[in-house]
């Protein structure tokens, strides 16, 4: 018999409604998972064994009076270290909110109670949300589910091992600049990352708050449609939340009329040979299904990483400063007041935070703001209407999620530049403010380890989205 874990969100779901399991025996195996083999992974920081086990029962208790909260009843999830979790320690993977206690749950989380689900841990991050590997947690590096010496992405990596590994039924991350399809990419899930305003930010602590958006990571696309349209709409503690039309999931058994671009300026050097065939192919099974694919181009896709890391560490330089020893964070006692600053902050933050609040800070001092914030800001905006002319001839855009699959522990700590490469093809849809999916397509012939292949679409074009990435993922199995 398939260990109940192992199960995707639909299956779990159903088998929950005809009553052949129970939530009790599917939170019992997900956890007993996680206990066998977090200790070797450490997708987790922490496990709420009782709790979630209490939650489990009380979930079975609805469902036997007929009483049911909503579709994620009864399914174990869990929640990236920087989403509000009201009663439980949230520290963004830092020392600096190392003692921190949620006083409120995020909306998401809000939402998610709301409807039954059961919150069954935090998981490992890159502090901040800061990194493309998971290599930079206060609490160490989460490692890779098939290969314990490589990484499994980030930041989102502890939400990605933990729904690879089968800790957990589905999970939510944040994205920033990939951190939740990058990581999805490299342990084989799916990872979905919404159109900027479609889901709530009240409550992830923020990185940078024009960029910053939360998103499932499951094990199929429809679960990932099923967690989505769970956690998304309007919030009246998030301003930047779009009152738009619901989300509608619209299926499809083939493609006959959908266009897929390919941008010519994202297929160029760089990109593994293994990561390369297996988009191909994938390509090959999309013309398969009916869509006309398209050579595009998309003007900008080098500069979009350039103004992603002008941009994103202005907002961290911003967002963080609060962390000062004296508001908020980490506090080191019985020092005066500039070394209470000084020494809370050096002790609190790890070096790649340190590294972006500085590069933050330089970049909107006086007289060279204009030189370097300003200027993205500006082509920040050419990048939009490069989008938005590539939209006008294609349906959605395709490219690799990311250049290399997933890479030793260690090998790219020393060069952060080479780091934030591994963010090329995913941070113009950010900086865009675009939704964008990344889905399983192989494991590669140099390695053996999982491909992603990435999507985007126009902005709240989140079923058309979701229903061609379902389509390829059915013609793929």
């Amino acid at each position: 018999m398939q260990p109940l874990n192992e199960l995707s969100l639909t299956e779990a779901r159903a088998a929950l409604d005809n009553g052949t399991i129970t939530s009790e025996q599917l939170t019992k195996d997900c956890v007993t998972k996680a206990k066998g083999l977090n200790g070797s992974l450490n997708a987790l920081i922490e496990l709420y064994e009782t709790e979630a086990l209490t939650q489990a029962r009380d979930a079975d208790e609805r469902r036997k009076q007929g009483n049911s909260a909503g579709v994620l009843d009864g399914i174990p999830l869990v929640l990236k270290d920087n989403i509000l979790n009201q009663g439980h320690v949230v520290s963004a993977g830092s020392k600096m909110l190392a003692n921190h206690i949620s006083a409120s749950d995020a909306t998401v989380t809000h939402k998610l109670k709301n409807q039954g689900a059961i919150i069954l841990g935090r998981a490992n991050m890159d502090e901040f949300a800061m990194g493309s590997s998971n290599e930079r947690s206060a609490y160490g590096p989460t490692r890779h589910p098939r290969d314990p010496e490589r990484v499994p992405g980030g930041s989102s990596g502890g939400s990605a091992v933990a729904v690879a590994a089968d800790f957990t039924i589905a999970a939510l991350g944040s994205d920033t600049g990939g951190s939740i399809r990058q990581p999805a990419a490299f342990c084989g899930i799916v990872g979905f990352k919404p159109t900027f305003g479609r889901v709530s930010r009240s409550g992830l602590i923020a990185m940078a708050s024009s960029l910053d958006q939360i998103g499932p990571m499951t094990k199929t696309v429809k679960d990932a449609a099923i967690l989505f349209d769970a956690i998304q709409g309007p919030d009246v503690l998030d301003q930047t939340t779009a009152k738009t039309t619901p989300f509608i999931a619209a299926w499809k058994k083939d493609l006959k009329g959908v266009r897929i671009g390919l941008p010519r300026q994202a297929w160029g050097e760089g990109m593994q040979p293994g990561v390369r065939t297996r988009v191909t192919e994938a390509i090959d099974v999309l013309k398969n299904l009916g869509a006309e694919i398209i050579e595009i181009d998309l003007p900008y896709v080098e500069e979009a990483l350039a103004v992603y890391y002008v941009l994103m560490p202005c907002e961290v330089s911003a967002n963080l400063s609060r962390l000062d020893g004296m508001r908020y964070g980490l506090r080191l006692e019985n020092l005066p007041l500039f070394e209470t600053y000084a020494q809370s902050r050096a002790a609190g933050f790890g070096p790649e935070v340190k590294r972006r609040i500085l590069l933050g800070t330089y970049a909107l001092s006086r007289g060279y703001y204009e030189a370097y914030y300003l200027q993205a800001k500006k082509v920040q905006t050419l990048i939009r209407k490069a989008y938005v002319k590539a939209f006008e001839t294609v349906d959605v855009l395709l490219t690799p999620t990311a250049p290399t699959t997933a890479f030793k522990i260690g090998e790219k700590t020393a060069d952060p530049l080479t780091m934030y490469l591994e963010d090329i093809f995913t941070v113009g849809v950010n900086v865009a403010g675009l939704p964008a999916i990344s889905v399983p397509c192989g494991n590669s012939p140099d390695n053996g380890l999982p491909v992603g292949l990435h999507l985007t679409a126009r902005a709240f074009d989140e079923a058309n989205l979701l229903a061609i990435a379902d389509c390829y993922e059915m013609a793929s199995k």
